[in-house]
């Protein structure tokens, strides 16, 4: 049988490591897939609660986080297990500063629009 490998350099670590960081990476990419689902649940069932404006760009905005989140997810992935198994220090948090940003930014336009402050 064929002993192919994603990772071909450095040695395998301990699997509980290995599995820990697919975990954060799954979780990670339930964090995308929210933040499509919201983009698409704005756009469809926003109605007349917030102008067609506001409506579309924070779903545009959501689903443009979503795809980041995604993509960064996977490289953050592939760069902590590429760390593990070389035994160096753990690349730094990517995601959550974006994920931040964009809930920041959506609270604040929901709290002018809804509330009209």
């Amino acid at each position: 049988m064929n002993n192919w490998t994603l990772f071909r350099s450095g040695e395998d670590p301990d699997p509980r490591f290995t599995l820990a960081n697919e975990r954060t990476y799954l979780a990670w990419m339930r964090t995308a897939t929210a933040f499509v689902a919201s983009g698409l649940g704005i756009e469809a069932f926003g109605g007349t609660l917030l102008a067609p404006a506001v409506r579309t760009g924070l779903a545009a905005l959501l689903l443009v986080a979503g795809a980041v989140v995604a993509i960064a997810s996977f490289t953050q992935w592939i760069s902590a297990e590429r760390a593990l198994r070389m035994g160096r220090s753990l690349p730094g948090p990517v995601m959550a500063p974006v994920v931040g940003v964009v809930l920041v930014i959506c609270a604040v336009v929901l709290v002018v629009e809804v509330v009209g402050v």
